[in-house]
């Protein structure tokens, strides 16, 4: 395969696994595993080595570009821009139809996010152990935490630069870790849908200028941009790094504690679901239950393409 047609092929992918890390209970990081790149994937982003800018000054001559060119190569870098343009392709497009739904339907789809995290749960369970104490404790904290998180106080946490920052670092371990959303942890930090309208704003301006639209109206849901993805790049290398170590060295308690999270987080969108569903007849009914069963049958069909990949 030529470059450019496997770096065609990276692109698709990237849009794959954009796609699955924009709605919450679907990890981009099982669908690198699907897709046969998560191990490439880990290994470009431990070989990002900031050692390679000290060829910049040089690029003004032949052997220094071709030293530089050789060291982004060593890195994959061709490989993880071409990822990246994909999973920003696909996140951007999710995020508009995640924003009109909202407005449209918020009923339909909460219950849809909530039986994509309550599958997630289920599916994960079977790599949960509950036979000791410690466990059972790591257990409990992690499902009261996040059941008091998801309710009150995400409605209450400030919708402010800092906080996107702290949600994006947050939110980077779970777009890259098998089996755990990063969309998951905005919604339990009551970030998701703040950013999805936020992200819409902001390429909705982007364009905008192409038609003599005005710079300023990018400056506010730009810094927000900006602060998420400064944010995922410093938690790429510190919170994704903790976390992996973790699940090397006490995967059961981890993954404890992550499927805990899980089930204590499905109180925001059964809240969500209960407050934007006023019409409680049979059918309105059966609509909302159908759409939640479409999602949970969403992960388990994902799950179906994994069952032999070890997941951490």
């Amino acid at each position: 395969m030529n470059a450019g047609r496997e770096l065609l092929t990276v692109y698709l992918k990237g849009i794959f696994m954009g796609a699955a890390d924009a709605v919450p209970g679907v990890s981009g990081g099982t669908i690198a595993l699907i897709t046969g790149i998560y191990e490439r994937l880990i290994q470009a982003i431990t070989s990002l080595d900031p050692r390679a800018l000290r060829h910049l000054p040089r690029l003004h001559r032949r052997r220094g570009r071709a030293e530089f060119r050789a060291a982004l190569v060593a890195m994959d870098i061709p490989f993880l821009l071409a990822l990246g343009l994909g999973i920003v392709t696909a996140i951007v497009s999710v995020a508009r139809l995640v924003h009109i739904a909202q407005r449209a339907y918020p009923g339909p789809l909460f219950a849809f996010f909530f039986g994509l995290i309550a599958a997630s749960a289920i599916v994960l369970a079977d790599h949960v152990s509950l036979d000791t104490t410690r466990r059972i404790a790591v257990a409990v904290g992690g499902f009261v935490f996040a059941f008091l998180v998801s309710g009150e106080v995400s409605s209450a946490v400030p919708n402010s630069p800092l906080f996107v920052f702290v949600a994006g670092a947050i939110a980077i371990a779970g777009m890259i870790l098998p089996g755990v959303s990063g969309a998951f942890f905005l919604l339990l930090l009551g970030q998701y849908t703040y950013l999805t309208e936020t992200l819409t704003e902001f390429t909705n301006a982007l364009a905008a200028l192409a038609t003599g639209g005005s710079v300023a109206a990018l400056v506010e849901p730009g810094i927000v941009v900006v602060a998420f993805g400064i944010g995922a790049l410093i938690g790429l290398f510190s919170i994704a790094y903790a976390i992996r170590w973790a699940l090397a060295n006490y995967r059961e308690a981890t993954l404890t504690f992550l499927v805990s999270l899980m089930v204590g987080a499905l109180r925001l969108p059964a809240i969500k679901v209960l407050n934007n569903t006023p019409d409680t007849t049979p059918m309105a009914v059966g609509s909302v239950l159908a759409v939640a069963i479409a999602g949970g049958a969403l992960v388990v069909l994902v799950d179906r393409f994994t069952e032999d990949i070890e997941f951490a």
